[in-house]
């Protein structure tokens, strides 16, 4: 792989905590809103801006690009966003509870992707990519970094130890619990040219941030007539972690409705098609099992893939579509459908029977979650998984670093 060094933006150290925000995608306008609530210098008021424009602004409106390029001066002009003073890569710690995570920051090439060094395993609905498309030409900036993971590397992991034995640049804990660390690299280019021996990259989370990166980097190609493929337009913000260091929760499921059926025959028909347990734990504890809570209980379904099976359809999320939730519940297309919704492992199994208790949905799955050695064999294969089958935490800061173009 080839990665590049940058001269970005970053917060200053005082207020990086401030700076520092959720991803676009994991918060709704009213939570980004009351998360930004008087703190000006979010990042939120760039990569979700419609925060400060009237309710019911459509947050796809020429308004909110606008502001968004509106805020992000600002956050300049006003010293919260700073220029590095030489092109460097970044080590990025995370530690949630006893979990901790370490990725290098820095630049991938948009024609790495295009050629399937940086490898996808989800597809990408047009109006997120849309969104960020606009967003990121617009502002001239990777506003948030993409999540890639690679195989581990014996070199690059001693490169990082090396590095975070120094001082670190930023570190503060956020106050949902998550302690950032980022530590400026020393010989940043012998930290870039370790990665000439990680054959391929993939894109765990921000398969939308990497996907309108590209685009962006193609439309400007095509309007550079003198284009060398080394511009700063070519490259995007990414961070990237070894595997092993990964958490991977699961991505559970809600279903709004029964299909016309009762509690009780929705119980007899699982039964006819899978292994049924009543009083089963509501956290699946191997692969092959998922937890329903249906009828007030939690319920064991034991599902069996297919001998011939490839990764994809190896997948618990994948079986229980086709097994149940397609012929029972009556959900053909789960990208499309209202009646399912998805709920990243990180709420825990008693939202989901919250949400069934309450009336809010009919039932409920809890999943095991997909591991980062699925996520590789899948993406190795050029397939891709069923939408919202993993939920990566902790989830990357938008505004600690920014590339400009």
């Amino acid at each position: 792989m080839r990665i590049r060094t940058f001269q970005g933006l970053r917060p200053t150290p005082e207020l990086a905590p401030k700076v520092a925000s959720l991803p676009y995608d994991v918060v709704n306008t009213e939570e980004a809103r009351k998360l930004a609530e008087g703190n000006p210098l979010s990042m939120l008021h760039v990569v979700r801006a419609e925060i400060d424009l009237p309710d019911g602004t459509d947050p796809h409106s020429d308004a909110v690009y606008a502001k968004a390029v509106e805020n992000f001066k600002r956050l300049q002009s006003e010293g919260a966003l700073v220029r590095e003073g030489e092109a460097t890569l970044y080590v990025y710690q995370q530690k949630m509870g006893d979990h901790t995570q370490r990725g290098v920051v820095g630049l991938c090439h948009a024609d790495d992707y295009g050629a399937g060094l940086i490898k996808r395993h989800e597809k990408t609905r047009p109006d997120k990519e849309n969104d960020r498309t606009r967003l990121t030409s617009d502002l001239n900036a990777n506003s948030g970094p993409v999540f890639l993971t690679y195989k581990d590397d014996k070199e690059v992991t001693a490169a990082v130890e090396a590095i975070i034995a120094n001082a670190p640049l930023f570190d503060f804990t956020a106050p949902d619990g998550i302690q950032h660390t980022v530590w400026r690299a020393q010989h940043a280019d012998r930290l870039a040219a370790a990665f000439a021996n990680v054959p391929a990259l993939y894109v765990a989370d921000g398969h939308h941030r990497t996907a309108s990166a590209v685009r962006v980097a193609n439309e400007r190609a095509k309007a550079n007539p003198n284009h060398t493929g080394e511009e700063d337009y070519n490259w995007f913000l990414t961070v990237m972690f070894p595997g092993s260091e990964l958490k991977i929760l699961p991505y559970n499921r809600a279903v709004h409705d029964l299909n016309g059926r009762s509690a009780e025959e929705m119980l007899d028909e699982v039964g006819f098609t899978c292994e049924l347990t009543e009083d089963a734990d509501p956290t699946p504890t191997e692969s092959g099992r998922v937890s329903m809570y249906l009828n007030g209980k939690w319920h064991g379904l034991k599902l069996d893939a297919p001998a011939d099976a490839d990764p994809v359809s190896r997948l618990d999320v994948q079986i229980l579509q086709e097994q149940i939730l397609t012929p029972l519940f009556g959900i053909d297309d789960p990208r499309t459908s209202d009646r399912v919704d998805f709920v990243g492992g990180i709420r825990g199994t008693d939202h989901l029977k919250q949400l069934v208790d309450s009336g809010q949905a009919a039932a409920a799955f809890s999943m095991y979650p997909v591991t980062v050695q699925q996520l590789m064999d899948i993406a190795d294969a050029g397939q891709i998984m069923a939408p919202k089958s993993t939920w990566f935490e902790p989830k990357l800061r938008s505004g600690l670093f920014i590339h400009t173009f």
